[in-house]
């Protein structure tokens, strides 16, 4: 395990484990930092491999397109960090940048500026959950498994996490919540189908997986999610509750009613709005324009002159 002394530098981010380093040949500028410069090496990329145990699984097709062409036009900016792999000599292993790394590959480049640190496992772990973090690249389960990693393999405390990765004790105990939803759910958010919020609403649900399918189907808002998860822990059936809550409100059953009739005779989802004194709408969901030329005949064929005259 790293000493205290490492672990300290760990909580500082991702440019104190650096310190400074010279500008790769591409242009890179230097980070500030009290620490020692320490020169970047191109290094030829196919001796270079992603860590198996990084944080992040989840690399967007279109954020690698648009770095690939900026390293085309301009070069690797930063370099990325590595440590000598442990288990292939003259051979480096990816602690910080296996985005740049994975980009500049589809750039075409040979060889990529690096930082080469001879860091421990705890270490590697760790900056790349910092790296991530900080920088917004893990997707809400990525980052509760990265927390957990620690927490099981180092015996991180939350209060500690806490502390090396700049989040408060609240955001990880939150976070790591999310590790108890379903597989499907968790996979809903690494697609980004589900924030955060939605996952924590659908883990208050009695069904968690059928309430993340409500939230995507009927795209609910996170506050609409959290008001249907409360209904539905108090004994409501979904499908019943499940209109009221997405219009914001609590509707009595005549309303609920009259959106049923209604529903049934359009062949359409409809939602009723009171308004108080100021009367109210009533909103009629359609598909495509077949369906809305349906509902404009179903409501005009009982008018003089309409279709059934």
């Amino acid at each position: 395990m790293a000493s205290k002394g490492k672990s300290a530098r760990l909580g500082k981010g991702l440019t104190a484990l650096m310190g400074d380093y010279a500008p790769a040949p591409s242009g890179g500028e230097p980070a500030p930092s009290s620490e020692p410069a320490i020169p970047a090496t191109e290094i030829a990329i196919d001796l270079v491999t992603p860590n198996p145990k990084q944080p992040r699984r989840t690399f967007a097709e279109a954020d690698l397109e648009e770095l690939s062409s900026s390293i085309k036009a301009k070069g690797v900016l930063q370099a990325i960090l590595v440590r000598p792999d442990p288990k292939a000599a003259d051979r480096y292993q990816i602690v910080a940048g296996e985005r740049r790394w994975r980009a500049a590959k589809r750039a075409g480049l040979n060889s990529i500026p690096a930082v080469v640190r001879p860091f421990d496992e705890l270490e590697v772990l760790e900056i790349g959950i910092i790296e991530n973090v900080q920088r917004a690249d893990l997707n809400p389960v990525e980052e509760a498994e990265a927390y957990q990693q620690l927490i099981d393999r180092f015996g991180r405390t939350q209060d500690a996490l806490a502390e090396q990765v700049g989040k408060s004790r609240a955001h990880i105990a939150n976070t790591l919540r999310l590790l108890k939803l379903p597989e499907d759910v968790r996979e809903h958010m690494r697609l980004g189908r589900l924030t955060a919020g939605h996952a924590r609403a659908a883990l208050a649900a009695p069904d968690p997986s059928r309430m993340a399918e409500e939230i995507i189907v009927k795209g609910l808002s996170v506050r609409e999610a959290e008001r249907l998860a409360q209904k539905l822990q108090a004994g409501g059936e979904l499908d019943a509750v499940g209109k009221a809550v997405r219009s914001g409100v609590d509707k009595d059953v005549d309303t609920e009613a009259l959106e049923g009739d209604l529903a049934h005779a359009l062949g359409l989802d409809v939602d009723i709005r009171h308004k108080g004194v100021k009367g109210g709408e009533v909103r009629i969901k359609y598909r495509d324009l077949e369906q809305l030329d349906e509902v404009c005949r179903r409501l005009s064929s009982g008018r003089p002159g309409g279709e059934g005259s």
